[in-house]
């Protein structure tokens, strides 16, 4: 819902933001474009292929194809805002494992893997593989991602009993 014509309220990485732009306009291109937050990518544009995967409201989303009427009034959490210092478990763990090799997709790689490690903190290699499934990795870093996946898992099981 607008705030006035065309006007939104966004809350993104914990910050109140108003953007005045077309309700059909993909939240992607706002925060790319008029917010400056380029670590979510364009890739495909018609939702196949997840470097666009953003939060919205605790669920990744691919954001080339979710307007910015949708995401008004909810909370957006970008790559930038998964960890304002860079140690979610999740980047700790892509860093140790060395995942990346082009690194186009490895935001959106992140911010679905952290979705899938909040509703299942011990995931198997199947629950891996299952929830991945959407983000293509053209450069095939697939069982470095996994690895990643579980590091990241493991760290976050250590901090939780610290």
């Amino acid at each position: 819902m607008p705030i006035t014509d065309n006007t939104y309220l966004l809350h993104i990485n914990h910050k109140e933001i108003r953007v005045t732009v077309q309700p059909e306009i993909p939240i992607l291109w706002v925060l790319r474009d008029i917010i400056g937050l380029t670590g979510t990518k364009f890739g495909c544009g018609m939702a196949q292929c997840g470097a666009c995967t953003i939060h919205l409201d605790g669920e990744a989303v691919r954001s080339c194809v979710t307007p910015v009427s949708r995401a008004a009034g909810k909370g957006i959490i970008t790559i930038e805002g998964l960890s304002p210092q860079g140690n979610h478990p999740l980047q700790q763990a892509w860093a140790e494992v060395n995942v990346p090799q082009c690194g186009y997709c490895q935001a959106g790689q992140i911010m679905s893997a952290a979705v899938l490690l909040r509703e299942n903190p011990e995931p198997t290699d199947q629950d891996i593989d299952d929830a991945m499934s959407g983000n293509i990795c053209r450069c095939g870093t697939y069982l470095r991602i996994r690895k990643a996946i579980h590091l990241a898992a493991a760290i976050q099981k250590s901090r939780a009993k610290q």
